[in-house]
């Protein structure tokens, strides 16, 4: 009470309100207790010292109090001291994270979001209207949709170039899969963590993905009569659907995902002094998906795992992970693919000419593989411009320099074409 004046929060008014009615008897001690969600015995206790003090009985005795439990100014300075040397630019979450974690200092992340407002740390970001978007319930089990995506991002904040996090998470757990640091988003950065993904979990159902040109046809090579990319061509040999969406928050479990990672994963990376994608990669098998799905997974509906079992031979595996293409054998037994000439070496000459042959580029495009059929082939190959010759085997790869040759089949086919 200051000056005669009496100040009460809105809960003591209320509190005023129901004792006047219940020294009047105008209601019960049980009908008072259920307006105030109390226990007859606090209404009791309440009653007593109303009688005893008036109005001010019910004010708190507490107000005006320092609280018992309010942090020392020396140990906010001690907060703030590692904040602004070793966490600056983490939000109130993380380093109340890594104050805990590092250095034993256990205090609530509201105070330390307050702490850093009072410091000029950290600003609150102001909320803007955001468009509505329906919610798309979870899948129910897991490996039943996976969400894929590419985050090109400065990761190591200058300490290399930048590049791109390749992102495989589970719709019905939130549970980062497979993690992997990439030069650039590329066909060879999702088939690559496609098939690491397979033989560790097994086949997923579906993998929803946005329209980069890598899952997309564009509309031009649908006209050509291309209708699937290399990736989905893949993904339909493994029988597993392709769902695009048309709008990034259509995927947004991948998409927040992303976000906390260029939050989160960039200081991890800045604190352990990870400087490369070797290294990195290495990070993120071994800790940091186990700490990020720790954090963030949740149990599913159902425990069922829609995870397939996926055996291939070693030659099936090379067929589908790799850049196909077909070409048609000339009559001279020659197949002309990327500029190159590959002369074939088969058993039966006359029965593969105007034949078509498949060809099977590796995904890092160092090594071309030749089928006809379930039949690998041998070739020779030459570089248009080069005079190199290489020899292929059905299982080896030889390197021959020979000029002779060269210029003889150079002459063979000039002869030809005249």
């Amino acid at each position: 009470m200051e000056n005669g004046v009496l100040f009460m929060s809105k809960k003591e008014v209320n509190r005023l309100v129901v004792m006047k009615e219940l020294e009047s008897k105008v209601i019960s001690q049980k009908k008072a207790s259920d307006k105030l969600g109390l226990s007859t015995r606090q209404i009791r206790r309440l009653l007593k010292s109303y009688r005893s003090n008036g109005e001010q009985g019910l004010v708190s005795k507490k107000r005006g109090q320092v609280s018992n439990h309010k942090i020392s100014k020396a140990l906010e300075e001690e907060i703030m001291g590692l904040i602004s040397s070793k966490y600056n630019d983490f939000g109130p979450t993380l380093a109340t994270e890594k104050l805990s974690e590092l250095h034993n200092i256990k205090v609530s992340k509201e105070t330390i979001r307050k702490f850093m407002i009072r410091w000029g740390v950290w600003k609150d970001k102001p909320k803007n209207k955001k468009q509505v978007f329906q919610l798309r319930e979870r899948r129910a089990c897991s490996g039943e949709l996976i969400q894929a995506d590419g985050s090109p991002h400065d990761w190591f904040e200058g300490r290399r170039a930048k590049c791109t996090l390749i992102v495989f998470i589970d719709d019905a757990t939130g549970e980062l899969m497979k993690l992997k640091f990439y030069e650039s988003e590329t066909l060879q950065a999702y088939a690559e963590t496609l098939e690491e993904y397979i033989y560790e979990f097994g086949t997923m159902r579906a993998i929803y993905t946005d329209r980069h040109f890598i899952f997309k046809v564009s509309r031009k090579d649908t006209y050509n009569g291309v209708k699937l990319t290399q990736f989905g061509r893949i993904l339909g040999d493994l029988s597993i659907e392709l769902i695009t969406a048309n709008t990034p928050q259509a995927k947004g479990r991948v998409e927040r995902a992303n976000k906390t990672l260029q939050d989160r994963l960039v200081k991890e990376l800045r604190l352990r002094k990870i400087d490369n994608i070797e290294d990195a990669n290495k990070f993120l098998d071994e800790e940091y998906r186990d700490i990020f799905n720790d954090k963030f997974m949740v149990t599913p509906k159902e425990s069922k795992d829609m995870h397939r079992d996926l055996v291939l031979s070693e030659t099936e595996r090379t067929k589908i992970f790799s850049v196909q293409s077909t070409r048609k054998v000339s009559k001279n037994l020659e197949v002309y693919y990327d500029n190159v000439v590959y002369q074939l070496n088969t058993r039966y000459p006359n029965t593969i000419k105007k034949q078509d042959v498949l060809i099977c580029q590796s995904l890092d495009k160092k090594e071309v593989k030749l089928f006809y059929r379930d039949e690998e082939l041998g070739y020779k190959k030459y570089y248009r411009g080069k005079k190199i010759l290489e020899t292929q085997t059905a299982k080896t790869v030889n390197y021959v320099v020979d000029q002779v040759i060269i210029e003889q089949n150079k002459q063979l086919r000039e002869v030809a074409i005249l």
